[in-house]
């Protein structure tokens, strides 16, 4: 299969965000007397939004509305912690470079709000790497619904079997499959190898390299 375009994930597989997600959220939750949590328990939170990220790491019994402001405090905190620690995976530009070089459409398609999405594109990547950049909108369902995914496609006038979906998560390469594209999974992102198995992306890859030999020789 020829791949004429090629849509990231953001959180785990370009970039790694984690300490200042989970600084950030630790923060919002001694603020309202509730438990901490380690990094490692925020690797399994995130990928579905930030409602179900606050969700899952505050108490079960909490109420919707407080959930609702803990999110809203989470914004105002990660404003200006956001970039901390944050970075890009080692070979990840050189990844990018050399499947634009090759003529290939990038795009980044997250469940992280749609302007802190753009604002990570921006910071952390060259301009015009990613032809489009999509984070959670209002009205359009989250990940791993097909919806953002084949919006990208017809925008970029990418079929889905020529469009490969690039993630680390259970939630990626569903939302891969359920577009009709190729999926790969990455192994150094924040969830488990067996998940991606589990959820049969078509390859799981250990470098970023490896996602440039894959494209090249389905050409």
């Amino acid at each position: 299969m020829t791949y004429s375009t090629i849509i990231f994930d953001l959180d785990g597989t370009l970039l790694d965000t984690l300490t200042d997600i989970a600084e950030s959220i630790n923060l919002v939750l001694i603020n309202y007397g509730f438990p901490s949590h380690s990094n490692e328990s925020y690797k399994l939170f995130l990928g579905n939004g930030l409602y179900n990220l606050i969700s899952k790491s505050v108490p079960g019994n909490t109420a919707k509305s407080v959930i609702q402001d803990c999110s809203e405090t989470f914004k105002k905190i990660y404003s200006d912690n956001w970039k901390n620690n944050c970075c890009p995976y080692d070979g990840i530009n050189t990844m990018l470079a050399n499947l634009s070089d090759q003529g290939i459409k990038l795009a980044v398609l997250s469940n992280k709000p749609h302007a802190f999405t753009c604002l990570f594109v921006d910071e952390f990547f060259p301009k015009d790497m990613f032809r489009v950049v999509f984070g959670q909108r209002d009205g359009v369902e989250k990940k791993p619904h097909p919806t953002g995914a084949l919006d990208i496609a017809r925008i970029l006038q990418s079929r889905p079997e020529n469009t490969l979906f690039v993630g680390d998560s259970d939630v990626d390469i569903q939302t891969g499959r359920a577009a009709g594209m190729g999926t790969v999974g990455v192994s150094w992102g924040y969830r488990s190898v067996e998940e991606l198995i589990e959820n049969r992306a078509v390859i799981i890859v250990n470098r970023p390299s490896e996602i440039v030999k894959h494209v090249l020789s389905a050409t």
